[in-house]
Formats: structure tokens, sequence, C-alpha cells
């Protein structure tokens, strides 16, 4: 059984697939395989997850290419887990512009796959990601609490043990990911670093705190960070940056993109406390947002932004489309305050800014007398899902 297989039910997803060959990439357990399953259903498979399949083609890599000759043409090839193996894609390059054969190419990993030169496949196979579930995509209303506490991966949303199968997850990442593919040299100092990383969320990264804390060199820190991302459970977010002087630039912020995650590795179980609130809905809007920009391209670029000047004054995100900027703040309280908008009004003079948003986990929907919109998130993901940031 395969890592998406244990996800059951086939929700529906925001995701399309295009008609041309394509990448689809996402962290594990977020349903690629359900997906493409449901999607390509007489597609020819080759999945690397099985051993006996990956040892086959690793000894005999000409055996791929004799066995796409006998797939008949207009029937699509699905190559699952394909960093693995990425030189398959010589192959595949060869079949798409020869044979005009269409290929999804799955994977959990930009890695090897970046290592290997994807770009060979440059304008033949396009960019899809896979993401854990928006709101619009379950079967029963969006709770917050619930969504803070276990996150919205597949793979745990569906589960009765949700908590287990969280601890499981990072078991499997480990195991798999990391340990496997010999991602890392000393896999006891990078599950030092898992935990301490998890503390990051919403922040700057300092990559000496880390070093010393988890007692591996500043060298390997940023190695990790690395893995991180090229394996889908993280990213960074870029400060916004117009006219700034280098000596201004500020460094990127660092989010994981599922907070049962973040609580999975800190081994943090259990209700929700006060103290962890904040970063984890930050970062559950934070992954939100990076859904949609990759769904339905309604932004272009995401940024978070602070002044110049310094102080502590900053907006969560300001995101830029062709029509101009959104600024989008978050707060984890239950009750609008007046001191919400002080980063909002500090940007307000922004070239281009349309719009100010603040978004809270429940209460009513309000507006300031500066215009400052201030809403619940599932009102926030509503309008999000139905494209209406620029209305």
């Amino acid at each position: 059984m395969k890592n998406d297989d244990m996800v059951v039910r086939m929700l529906e997803r925001v995701l399309k697939p295009p008609s041309q060959s394509f990448f689809l990439l996402g962290p594990r357990g977020t349903g690629k395989s359900t997906w493409l399953q449901n999607l390509f259903p007489d597609a020819h498979l080759v999945d690397l997850l099985s051993e006996a399949t990956y040892q086959s083609l690793l000894a005999n890599p000409g055996l791929f290419a004799n066995q796409l000759n006998a797939v008949p043409p207009g029937k699509w090839v699905v190559i699952d887990e394909v960093q693995r193996l990425p030189s398959l894609l010589n192959e595949v390059h060869r079949f798409i512009e020869k044979k005009q054969f269409n290929f999804v190419l799955c994977g959990s990993s930009a890695r090897k796959l970046k290592r290997a030169g994807v770009n060979l496949l440059a304008g033949r196979a396009l960019n899809r990601s896979m993401h854990p579930f928006v709101p619009e995509e379950l079967d029963k209303p969006f709770n917050i609490a619930d969504a803070l506490q276990f996150g919205l991966l597949p793979i745990v949303w569906d589960s009765v043990e949700k908590t287990e199968t969280l601890a499981a997850y990072t078991q499997l990442y480990l195991k798999e990911e990391i340990q496997a593919e010999a991602l890392v040299r000393n896999l006891t100092g990078f599950a030092r670093f898992l935990p301490i990383a998890a503390l990051y969320q919403g922040k700057v990264i300092n990559v000496s705190n880390i070093a010393r804390e988890a007692g591996v060199a500043r060298t390997t820190v940023a190695g990790y960070l690395e893995i991180l991302e090229e394996t889908l459970l993280c990213f960074r977010l870029p400060a916004y940056e117009a006219k700034m002087r280098v000596r201004e630039r500020k460094l990127p912020k660092w989010y994981w993109c599922d907070p049962g995650l973040v609580r999975a590795i800190k081994k943090s179980s259990g209700a929700l406390v006060p103290e962890e609130t904040g970063f984890l809905f930050e970062g559950l809007v934070a992954q939100l947002l990076r859904a949609y920009r990759d769904y339905r391209r309604i932004f272009d670029g995401m940024y978070y932004w602070a002044p110049s000047g310094g102080g502590k004054t900053e907006v969560d995100f300001l995101l830029l489309n062709g029509h101009g900027f959104f600024a989008v703040e978050v707060k984890s309280g239950r009750h609008f305050s007046e001191k919400w908008c002080k980063g909002l009004r500090a940007i307000a003079d922004l070239k281009g800014l349309q719009r100010r948003f603040i978004v809270y986990p429940e209460g009513p929907v309000l507006r300031t007398d500066d215009g400052i919109e201030v809403m619940p998130i599932d009102h926030f993901a509503a309008m999000l899902a139905e494209n209406r940031l620029s209305t």
C-alpha cells in the first residue's frame, strides 16, 4: 500500500490536470496517488515506490523504454515517486518529442530532480503542486480548532487516530525520505534538528542558534533547511524589498506546510495551548494563500512587509498580482482590537495597495472607518475559493 493510498475516500480536489505532460509535486500524504488513480484510471503506471519495480529499472534502465514502446498511442503514463530514478527523464524527453506521449511525473521531493537537471523538460512538462486540504475540499464544515491541532494533510484528516497518524508520518518521513534516500549523513543530528526548526514557524530563521541547540555545524543546518524545502515540507517567505539598499534587505521567514505536522515534530499532543495558537494559525493562513496561488493563480508574488526603518511594525503577507497589492494581517484573538490595525495602517501609503485584510479564527465580518476589512478565516477562504480578492 502506498502512503497516499491510505486516504481511502476521494474528496474532490481544487487542482485540475492540464492537457499535456506535467510534474505533480507535493509532500507525502497529500493524496497525489489517490488523485491520479481517480483522474487517470487507465494510465500506464510505473510505481517507483515498489522496490521490485525500482530495483528492476535501476539494474536495467533500457527496460523502461521497452515498456513505453508497448504502451498504446494516446495513453497517459504515470511515473510515481519519479525522484527515486530521475535518469528516466531522459527517456521521458525522448518519448514526448518523438511519440507525443503524455506523462504525469509525480514526486514528493524536488531535490534529486533539481540536481538531475529537470530543465531538460522545460516547456515540455508543466509544473503542478498538490497541497494539504483547503476548506472548500472538505466534506464537513471547516473546524479551525481541529485544523490547528491535527492539520489538513489528507492522510491525517481521514484517520480515526489522528495523533498516532501524525507521529507515524514523521517517522515515515525520516525513514523513507531521509534515510532511504541517503539525504543526510547524520540521521541522529537531523532528528535533533527537526523539533528545533519547528519552533521557527512564522519566524526568521537563525541558523547559528539552531546549530548550537542541535549540536551540529552551521553549514550542516543550512543543508538541513534546504532538505526540508526540497522535500516540500517547508517554504521561505521573502520580504518585500522595493528599492531597498543591500544593507537594508531582510531575511525570509520560515513556514511549514501544515500545523499538525509542526505539532507532531515538536511532539506536542493533546489540546492546543494558547502559546502555540498564534504561530500555528499564521502558518495555516500562509499555506492557504500558497495553495490558492498554485491552484487558481489568483496572485503572482507572496511576501511579508516590514518598513525599511526597522521596528516591530510588520504585515504578515503582501500579495502581488497584475492589479496591485493586497495586504493580509493574521491575528489569533477572538475579539477585534484596534491594535490589530497597526501594521496595515503603516503600509497604507504603499503605491498600488488595493485592499487590506485582517484574518482571525472566528467572529463577525467588520470594516474599519479607514477601509480595513476584518473577517474570520472561513469567510476569507471562501473569498479565495471564489477568486474575489480583487473585487
